[in-house]
């Protein structure tokens, strides 16, 4: 039986590395051994950034939150309370969400948290 080598799968390996580290400069887009590298760091940081991204966007969601609810004589903290209190379940994107595009209703959910608060 003949032995295979392993050439062409190598081959593939490689420019499958090659191709995902494309645009990069220098040697980082040419040399397998650098590009692995860069890719390998590049899809971690990646992961890392979609995982950040939902951090900022419910941070961004709750200080519009506490702007509006301020707004109404309300803290965040408060207000939310009041809320749950009231079995209002709406999520931070949604009430974000509707303290920009609907002030009055956003103002009737803060009356219904006053109430149950008082």
């Amino acid at each position: 039986m003949a032995r295979i080598k392993g050439g062409l799968n190598a081959r593939k390996k490689h420019n499958r590395v090659l191709k995902l580290a494309k645009g990069y400069r220098g040697a980082r887009s040419k040399q397998y051994r650098v590009a692995k590298q860069s890719v390998m760091r590049a899809l971690a940081t990646s992961f890392a950034g979609r995982k950040e991204r939902k951090r900022q966007f419910r941070q961004l969601w709750i200080a519009r939150i506490n702007a509006a609810a301020r707004m109404n004589g309300l803290s965040y903290s408060k207000f939310m309370y009041g809320l749950k209190l009231a079995n209002v379940d709406i999520n931070r994107k949604m009430l974000s969400e509707m303290a920009i595009n609907d002030a009055e209703g956003f103002a009737a959910l803060a009356e219904v948290a006053k109430s149950k608060l008082a």
